[in-house]
């Protein structure tokens, strides 16, 4: 698939979008299916089209954390970390173009337009950082679900969904406990009334996102 045969229910309105359409008309896009690998070059940045990729690292003891997670018009690459190991999964059905840095380089519209979205990763990454600050689990459990409904959410009449399903075990590993208390968390959560659950996705009030 080509970056102008995205069809009108998976493009993105984004403006750098359509300045990649523009520019790479011709040049094929890079799909993934979810849970699929995504094989990195130091020489190159990647940008997504559509979808949703998953950023982790791997400890010697097999333990994962999870980094943050890219969606549509924003970079990343090894290039963009000083984390390693830095690896790259689809969470779901993605498409990348992949960028070489001298491309990069040599155009300074390219470049001017991956900075807004560098700037939204950064955003993210320091968000994600703030969650340790707060003492109490499930008020870190809290904060993640919104700052993923505001990044990611749909809104509904029941309120935002959560377009991507992480497992209890990603969320427990981004917060810093263990997967069998974000399961109780989440129970807690419903049973208050502060989250539904609707064909396996999370939906949060409307009103503890906007």
């Amino acid at each position: 698939m080509s970056v102008s045969q995205l069809t009108p229910r998976t493009r993105t309105p984004d403006s750098y979008i359509a300045l990649l359409e523009q520019l790479y008309h011709e040049r094929n896009l890079t799909q993934f299916t979810a849970g699929h690998s995504i094989h990195l070059r130091r020489s190159e940045i990647y940008v997504i089209c559509r979808g949703i990729v998953q950023l982790h690292t791997i400890h010697p003891d097999g333990s994962e954390t999870l980094l943050g997670l890219a969606g549509p018009s924003m970079p990343f690459g090894l290039s963009l970390t000083g984390v390693s190991p830095y690896w790259a999964t689809a969470l779901t059905p993605v498409d990348v173009l992949p960028l070489s840095m001298a491309e990069l380089e040599n155009s300074p519209t390219l470049m001017a337009g991956l900075f807004a979205h560098l700037s939204r990763r950064l955003q993210q990454s320091e968000a994600w950082l703030a969650l340790s600050g707060k003492r109490l689990v499930a008020d870190r459990l809290r904060q993640l679900l919104i700052m993923l409904a505001q990044e990611f959410g749909q809104v509904e009449t029941q309120g935002v969904k959560l377009t991507i399903r992480l497992t209890h075990h990603q969320l427990a590993t981004t917060i810093g406990t263990t997967r069998v208390t974000v399961t109780r968390l989440l129970r807690d959560f419903r049973k208050e009334g502060w989250l539904t659950i609707h064909q396996r996705h999370l939906i949060l009030p409307l009103s503890m996102v906007s």
